[in-house]
């Protein structure tokens, strides 16, 4: 079936979270004096807000909610409790103007010219829209599983989102660097393209940067999809 729609991960596939993140504690910890290891901090601090919103059915807090109670465990568990509540605010709010992977906003505005080209992430609608307009991107939509109330990687996300798109899961290409996003699309019926973000994690490198030989697509960056796909 031919592809109509892109659905994108947008938290990692999109955003350079990683820098963007350990700066901000970076900058917190000089101001109170503090050295750490703040690349591994800011990686614990993803894997653990990860784990507390993939997942999620109907929960009573949203990934921001998510992201600020994980800064506290993370502060704890480092030692770090010498950042102020001021400290804390400023690396949660860091989350809204992290900067775009270079390469997506010129992709997106060639395959919007063929395409529709959808948001489809963890994050939510706010933070979001806050990033788009900082990096300058426009989607078709933007799909946050926090308006679906149910969270990727169940099923209902994925077949909300192509409900809410009025496609079939097989008209819409899933966009992702990490395979347990794009192996819970295919599933459900949905094609799959996994583009490699080599440095979403730092150094440290992705914990699955190979993609699954059953996807429909595997490219180095964004250029290269929009390529494949005609745009």
């Amino acid at each position: 079936m031919a592809i109509r729609a892109l659905s994108f991960d947008t938290g990692g596939t999109i955003l350079d979270w990683h820098r963007g993140i350990r700066e901000a504690f970076a900058r917190a910890g000089a101001a109170r004096g503090l050295g750490a290891d703040w690349a591994a901090v800011t990686n614990e601090y993803r894997r653990r807000s990860l784990r507390g919103i993939v997942n999620a059915e109907r929960p009573a807090y949203n990934f921001d909610d998510v992201h600020r109670a994980k800064l506290d465990e993370v502060i704890a568990e480092y030692r770090l409790e010498a950042l102020t509540a001021e400290d804390r605010d400023a690396i949660w709010r860091a989350w809204r103007a992290l900067d775009a992977w270079p390469d997506f906003a010129p992709a997106a505005a060639r395959l919007r010219r063929r395409y529709i080209v959808a948001s489809f992430t963890l994050l939510t609608t706010s933070l979001v829209i806050d990033v788009s307009k900082k990096n300058r991107i426009d989607w078709d939509a933007i799909i946050s599983c926090e308006m679906i109330g149910v969270y990727k990687t169940r099923p209902e996300a994925y077949r909300t989102a192509a409900k809410w798109l009025q496609l079939e899961p097989a008209e819409i290409l899933m966009v992702a660097c990490h395979n347990f996003d794009l192996d819970a699309a295919r599933a459900c019926g949905y094609q799959t393209a996994f583009v490699r973000r080599p440095d979403e994690w730092g150094a440290a490198g992705p914990p699955d940067p190979n993609p699954n030989p059953a996807c429909t697509y595997a490219v180095d960056g964004f250029a290269e999809l929009a390529d494949r796909l005609g745009a």
